[in-house]
């Protein structure tokens, strides 16, 4: 089989038609390009296309968009019964709190130190923290946090356009502090009507919450819609647990 061919970006180039990236068959499904330019700029241009960066360090800047996608559409997220009753203890501790966007570099800076099962280092180098901080400035970034005694221990950042959500990277310094953090961004989306989370690539940890995969062109068709709707309120309020029905009492008030 021949090899495929990888498209060269000059800073200024435009990035190429997605169905241009290589297939499931090829080395590395999904490959779409390499070079151009890192900023929060041409972030959000990737991202109104269904792309993304991943790369590790001392490569250049690679661009992905796979098919099929990995997706989470908010009304399939599985609450299992001992993630059902971590929340809840959460809710009624005193000293347990989610904050939206308070430590945005914070949490990259976790995820990326976070030692993951079968990777040796990390993708998020440090072009990647400074173009996604550019972003969370122009509120097209932000960061989802769990704390517990104003200690930050795990969290997720996302990246969204209008009330397309698309997820990143998750921590945990303590057990499902990731999957509580999770939890209250499905929340939010429920509340405002987003129908659903991108999720990039499978794992099986997204599977067992949920996410299964979607062919790419139903993906974009999805979030072209989705991204044409107003920006979203992402200001935390816990009502939008209630969103999970998790059979709490919940009020109106910003946290």
């Amino acid at each position: 089989m021949q090899e495929p061919t990888l498209i060269w970006l000059e800073p200024d180039d435009p990035f190429p038609p997605v169905d241009l990236a290589w297939s499931q068959h090829s080395p590395m499904p999904g490959l779409l390009a390499a070079g151009g330019t890192l900023d929060a700029v041409h972030l959000k241009e990737a991202y109104r296309h269904g792309i993304f960066p991943w790369f590790s360090p001392g490569q250049p800047n690679l661009w992905w968009s796979p098919d099929p996608r990995m997706v989470l559409r908010t009304e399939d997220f599985r609450i299992h019964p001992s993630l059902r009753k971590t929340l809840r203890k959460f809710i009624r501790t005193p000293g347990c709190e989610i904050r939206f966007d308070t430590s945005f570099r914070q949490v990259m800076t976790h995820c990326a130190q976070t030692p993951r099962e079968g990777q040796n280092g990390t993708w998020i180098v440090n072009n990647i923290v400074e173009a996604y901080c550019g972003l969370h400035e122009q509120g097209l970034a932000h960061s989802v946090e769990t704390w517990v005694n104003d200690q930050l221990v795990g969290g997720l950042y996302c990246v969204a356009l209008g009330h397309a959500v698309y997820g990143e990277s998750m921590f945990a310094h303590a057990r499902d502090a990731s999957k509580i953090a999770l939890a209250a961004l499905v929340g939010l989306c429920r509340h405002h009507g987003a129908p659903q989370i991108d999720c990039q690539q499978a794992t099986g940890h997204l599977a067992s919450l949920g996410a299964r995969e979607q062919a790419r062109t139903d993906f974009l068709a999805q979030a072209t819609i989705q991204q044409a709707r107003p920006t979203m309120d992402w200001q935390w309020r816990s009502l939008y647990w209630d969103s999970l029905s998790l059979g709490l009492p919940t009020h109106d008030t910003a946290q």
